[in-house]
């Protein structure tokens, strides 16, 4: 339930149109509902502007269903994260208008149209062809949080006259995501480039001493560029809620 909805039911009840009793029925939910073994936060659209948001990765099939058929008793937007394809055909089996982004491991549920609310465009760069799975988890979650979004791939600085010539399209974004594994610097040289904030997000990809993306995580959060704010490791999701917060103001 998001603060529209509840101010529809007040409003009601204000004129009379619905009684106390019914009203009551409709947020029961709130602030939370237990499931016995989740817990479904139905208040964080009221507090967040966006609802909670499923884990699939370490849940079950069944698992998944139960709490989305709860979240969609809500008519809310639902994302599931971390999702591999035989999870995935049998949640699409039992919600057919969900979709399902291979490449990002998504299961994507659109509810209710999604109300544009970011004011500019969110833009996601990556360094190479193999960080595309983690923007495009950035992109499905900027994407369903109501921002516009573009993206820029395989632009990193083994070749810079690739970025260099995107310039125009860089320079119109609101909010940049920057995507890079190997030694992490392509977020330096964006950051470089343009007066808005960029969010840097390092990639298990490299060769033996990139230690899973430690060795770009590492560069990124030592970077001498002043407009870098940095996520977790692969976390294409938690850059991607952070970039549509941003985007909000």
């Amino acid at each position: 339930m998001n603060e529209e909805d509840l101010k529809k039911i007040l409003y009601l009840v204000k004129d009379g149109r619905i009684n106390i009793d019914d009203a009551l029925e409709q947020i029961k939910t709130l602030p939370f509902e237990s499931i016995g073994f989740a817990t479904l936060d139905h208040h964080r659209t009221l507090r967040q502007g966006f609802p909670e948001v499923i884990w699939g990765e370490s849940k079950t099939v069944s698992q998944i269903i139960d709490i989305m058929e709860k979240m969609a008793e809500q008519r809310e937007n639902i994302l599931v994260t971390r999702v591999d394809d035989e999870k995935a055909e049998k949640i699409l089996k039992r919600f057919p208008e969900a979709k399902f982004n291979a490449l990002a491991r998504t299961v994507s549920w659109e509810i209710k149209s999604i109300k544009i609310t970011g004011k500019g465009i969110i833009l996601i760069i990556t360094a190479g062809t193999s960080d595309i799975p983690v923007a495009e988890e950035a992109k499905v979650t900027a994407k369903i949080m109501g921002n516009r979004v573009d993206s820029l791939y395989d632009v990193g600085i083994a070749g810079i006259h690739r970025l260099f010539g995107q310039r125009e399209k860089i320079f119109k974004a609101g909010v940049l995501i920057v995507v890079a594994g190997m030694e992490g610097a392509l977020p330096s040289v964006v950051s470089g480039l343009v007066a808005r904030p960029v969010i840097a997000v390092p990639t298990s990809i490299g060769y033996g001493t990139s230690f899973g993306g430690i060795t770009a995580l590492l560069g990124m959060l030592n970077s001498c560029s002043s407009g870098i704010s940095v996520v977790n490791i692969d976390n294409g999701f938690g850059a991607g809620y952070v970039a549509s917060l941003i985007n909000r103001v």
